[in-house]
């Protein structure tokens, strides 16, 4: 039993040792910045209250599989730079945490895999979310982009949703992108967009079916909206799953436009919309088509000229008819010289032949005489 336990113990500690021996994603130096210390990683459970906030709390870093949190100092002479490092399972829970880290007062437009704001210093690289955290300084751009360098080839390669591509870019506010695995990421997402009435639709859209949601804000020329696209994984769950948001949606929402329509296996809802001809706008500009594709054995036509297809007629059957012409006389001669060397030995042995005779005369007939 001691030695059970004596077991126990060395496995646990060979455990721990391999968690502190885990290498560290983020480098000792980013361009002028130099690491003050070694990193320190965190899991969910040891993350500091501060690092929690009412739009991002312990429930949708669990949904989002988040793994650590890595976090390093940065000197620079005076200046100080603190890198928070979030490691996430794989690229979409990596994804859901960076739309909820968003901020849309410091966000700029560009792409998701290189979305740098302001002061806050936010991208996503892969399953990795940065953030540079800095009171005093606005960090410098291009330090950001050497680190996003540095973590590219560290980072895992897996595309991120592609629900995200489908999300219009004429009149989106930027920084209001959100996008939800589960219904805890919906609900934070729909409350940090003002749709606290709707949140209960995390029930009911289906993300025991693995469905994905992305929402965003809205401000055209004549109105405003918040749109939501829900993508399922077959058409056939998609319509099924209409039809129960249609009776799911309170008569106070139909009243107030929100509708639900549907292509293929994408579902889109627009909220608070400013009119049903704003909101079909908002709609009409979804980047989402639908390919039907079907793979089959095919053929190129490449069918020769008539004056060659005829000399190859010809020429084919000159040959067949000679190569027949040629075995007849073959086998005829060869039958011809066995019969004169070996008369009635081989072929035509008159034990073997049977005559049926009439009986017309009186001469019994002979084989030989055939022949």
């Amino acid at each position: 039993m001691r030695r059970i336990f004596y077991a126990l113990i060395l496995l646990g500690l060979l455990a721990s040792a391999g968690a502190a021996a885990e290498p560290a994603l983020l480098p000792d130096q980013i361009g002028p910045w130099l690491a003050d210390g070694p990193a320190k990683n965190y899991s969910l459970k040891e993350l500091p209250a501060d690092w929690i906030s009412s739009s991002l709390d312990g429930h949708i870093l669990h949904e989002a599989g988040l793994v650590r949190v890595e976090n390093r100092a940065y000197k620079n002479g005076d200046q100080s730079w603190s890198v928070r490092l979030w490691v996430l399972g794989d690229p979409s829970g990596a994804y859901e945490l960076h739309t909820a880290l968003l901020d849309p007062r410091v966000s700029k437009p560009g792409t998701v895999e290189d979305t740098i704001a302001s002061g806050a210093g936010l991208f996503l690289i892969g399953n990795l979310v940065m953030q540079g955290m800095s009171s005093s300084m606005e960090i410098p751009l291009e330090d950001l982009r050497t680190l996003r360098n540095a973590l590219a080839a560290k980072a895992d390669k897996t595309p991120f949703p592609p629900l995200k591509s489908y999300l219009p870019v004429k009149w989106r506010v930027f920084g209001t992108e959100r996008y939800a695995l589960g219904p805890v990421g919906f609900r934070a997402a729909m409350a940090s967009l003002g749709q606290r009435a709707y949140a209960d639709l995390a029930d009911h859209v289906g993300f025991q079916s693995g469905v994905e949601a992305m929402l965003a804000r809205y401000q055209g020329e004549y109105g405003s909206g918040v749109l939501l696209l829900l993508e399922y994984p077959t058409p056939q769950l998609a319509e099924q799953h209409l039809h129960h948001l249609e009776q799911t949606l309170s008569a106070a929402a139909k009243q107030a436009g929100v509708t639900v329509e549907r292509k293929a296996s994408l579902l889109s809802l627009v909220f608070e919309p400013t009119s049903a001809m704003h909101a079909q706008a908002i709609r009409d500009e979804v980047n989402y088509e639908t390919d039907v594709t079907w793979n089959e054995p095919r053929h190129t036509a490449t069918d020769p000229p008539m004056v060659v297809i005829m000399v190859k007629i010809f020429l084919f059957t000159g040959l067949f008819l000679g190569f027949a012409t040629g075995v007849g006389i073959a086998f005829g001669g060869l039958r011809v010289i066995i019969k004169r060397l070996f008369p009635g030995k081989i072929f035509d042995r008159p034990e073997d032949i049977e005559v049926l005779q009439l009986g017309l005369s009186g001469k019994k007939i002979d084989a030989s005489d055939m022949y």
